[in-house]
């Protein structure tokens, strides 16, 4: 459980992000993705929030409108007590150093004709005046800080593995001390073999720099091993949030326990003991989600109120949240 003493470092409130649909010679605007549909949550200071679902469901454009990567069509995102969604130019600016990215695939986010001193040290460039031996110099700890050993500065991406990739991602994520950073997918384009390391490098920079992260995933297991809360997505809304060890042990809402029972099991003599919940269907475009709660379509306890009305965002346990009308 949190420390009731933290408050929180990123509050976001109905944050909706829909892409427009433009047809015809004078690209007319017929339509919108439904990428983020009014969502809401927060960040504690010093905590990681898993951010969970399947692909397409708007995981990653959480992370990107979160750190004002999108304009965003609605909401507000306040960090550290300021709303970034109503911020531009020199003032957005200005905010950046705060909060920071870790993507998901490490060799498309890397420059491949910079070296790996200039690519960490394009920050500092960028928002402090520094002098090339004072870069040079912090260029050296942060590599220090993710593993790196200072002499394979002036080497260039490709001479990297991937894990190494990706923690000169993590590196340049750090250069201006942010409070808050989006991890988005940092694993997903690793070797099993070197996610744990990338992980456990996560973890004790958290520990000591005082980091608060969004860590999005579709890995449930590894969610589970770093998050302090988890947030469940689907099509574009949240269906349930809570503490790591309630949401996994008593999940509540079916879409949070079909996901769930996908978990594969580490002992394949107990995996077939494991009663799993097999959806029906396809995920509906979020150019056109159905009506009422947008799981319906695929939800085996949906009845009649499922498709005509929205289930509401309530708190159904301490600090456990859902959007279902039968959870009691």
């Amino acid at each position: 459980m949190l420390d009731e003493k933290k408050k929180p470092l990123v509050q976001v409130k109905n944050l909706k992000m829909h892409f427009p649909i433009n047809r015809g010679i004078l690209k007319r605007q017929v339509g919108a993705v439904k990428a983020v549909d009014g969502i809401s949550f927060d960040v504690f200071e010093g905590e990681t929030l898993g951010l969970v679902g399947e692909s397409g469901c708007g995981k990653s454009t959480v992370g990107r409108c979160v750190l004002r990567l999108y304009e965003v069509t609605e909401g507000s995102i306040d960090i550290d007590g300021t709303d970034i969604a109503t911020l531009s130019g020199a003032e957005l600016r200005a905010k950046r150093p705060e909060m920071q990215m870790i993507f998901q695939d490490p060799q498309a986010s890397l420059n491949p004709r910079m070296t790996v001193g200039s690519i960490i040290s394009e920050p500092l460039d960028e928002h402090l005046n520094m002098s090339k031996a004072e870069k040079r110099e912090k260029v050296g700890e942060l590599m220090d800080a993710v593993g790196l050993a200072r002499r394979f500065a002036d080497r260039y991406p490709h001479e990297f593995s991937g894990g190494q990739r990706q923690r000169i991602g993590i590196a340049r994520a750090l250069a201006l001390n942010p409070k808050f950073i989006v991890c988005d997918e940092p694993i997903a384009a690793l070797d099993v073999s070197i996610q744990a390391q990338v992980v456990n490098l996560l973890e004790d920079l958290q520990e000591k720099l005082g980091l608060t992260y969004l860590f999005i995933s579709h890995d449930l297991s590894m969610v589970r091993h770093l998050a302090t809360r988890v947030a469940v997505m689907y099509l574009g809304r949240l269906v349930e949030l809570g503490d790591s060890e309630t949401l996994y042990m008593t999940p509540k809402h079916p879409y949070t326990q079909a996901l769930l029972s996908a978990v594969p099991h580490p002992d394949p003599a107990q995996a077939g003991n494991i009663d799993r919940v097999i959806l029906q269907g396809d995920v509906p475009s979020p150019a056109n989600p159905p009506p009422g709660c947008t799981f319906s379509t695929r939800c085996p306890r949906a009845e009649a109120v499922c498709k005509q009305n929205s289930p509401e965002w309530r708190e159904i346990g301490e600090g456990h949240f859902a959007a279902c009308h039968f959870i009691e």
